[in-house]
């Protein structure tokens, strides 16, 4: 009972953190052809910076290896540097173009311009007002996200279906960014807006059915809904919605 109302407790949180950055990373703007290789994100989920990378990816509908570096980390951080020079996040990588950069203003110019093949949209340019806004975002979720947790390892990376907007996913990110766990996150943001609002209540009623031909439909075709975070752990062959019995699986599997 106490679990399930802490659990509450998070997403309400976790709502005030979206609502906080005004929604960005819900709705796509532009479904980009995904790149031959994966594009790497050396990422802190709790980061004002680096969630505004997560919201241009998930405007463009982009995958991304997720390499989590929390304060305190011992696994990513280092390599980070070693590919960067510095300690410093958000750090993209594209092998794609060998691209390395940081700051999140450079990093979503580039995304746009480089996969969507336009500048950035008004919604997603920087604002003064921005960081503030951001911070608020990080405290009113705790500031979970930001520091690593005793935890193990697992041999292969995780795989989490998510957006950046998503209440639920987010929480489902922080636990994988305090533990470490490296993941591949496929964006399913929403690609019309009779998908806006929550998957079991959206905006136009009747029978959900998806544009033919995105992503949303190929996962609606394999799993007969869409609705996220829907996680797949190869190490285990687990595979689960539900951001709480997720939170219960990764802290069983991988916590201290």
């Amino acid at each position: 009972m106490l679990n399930a109302l802490k659990h509450n407790m998070n997403v309400l949180e976790s709502v005030a953190t979206s609502s906080f950055t005004a929604w960005r990373g819900c709705l796509v703007v532009k479904a980009a052809e995904q790149p031959e290789k994966p594009i790497i994100l050396y990422d802190m989920e709790g980061c004002p910076y680096c969630r505004r990378v997560r919201e241009a990816l998930t405007a463009l509908n982009l995958d991304v290896e997720i390499r989590p570096c929390p304060k305190g980390g011992r696994i990513y951080r280092a390599e980070a540097e070693a590919v960067g020079g510095k300690q410093l996040f958000p750090l993209l990588v594209d092998e794609n173009t060998g691209k390395v950069t940081y700051e999140s203003e450079d990093i979503v110019e580039y995304l746009f311009r480089q996969y969507g093949g336009r500048p950035v949209p008004g919604y997603y340019k920087a604002r003064v007002w921005q960081p503030v806004f951001g911070s608020l975002g990080s405290v009113a979720s705790e500031m979970r996200g930001l520091r690593a947790t005793p935890g193990q390892r697992p041999e292969q990376g995780l795989h989490l279906w998510s957006f950046e907007g998503s209440p639920f996913s987010r929480l489902v990110r922080e636990k994988l960014c305090e533990l470490e766990i490296p993941y591949t996150l496929h964006n399913l943001g929403k690609e019309h807006w009779t998908e806006i609002g929550p998957a079991k209540q959206r905006i136009k009623p009747g029978k959900y059915r998806p544009l033919p031909g995105g992503k949303r439909d190929t996962f609606f075709q394999q799993h007969g809904r869409v609705q996220v975070p829907y996680l797949e752990d190869p190490n285990t062959g687990t595979s689960m919605f539900e951001s709480a019995r997720i939170l219960k699986y990764l802290e069983e599997q991988y916590g201290g």
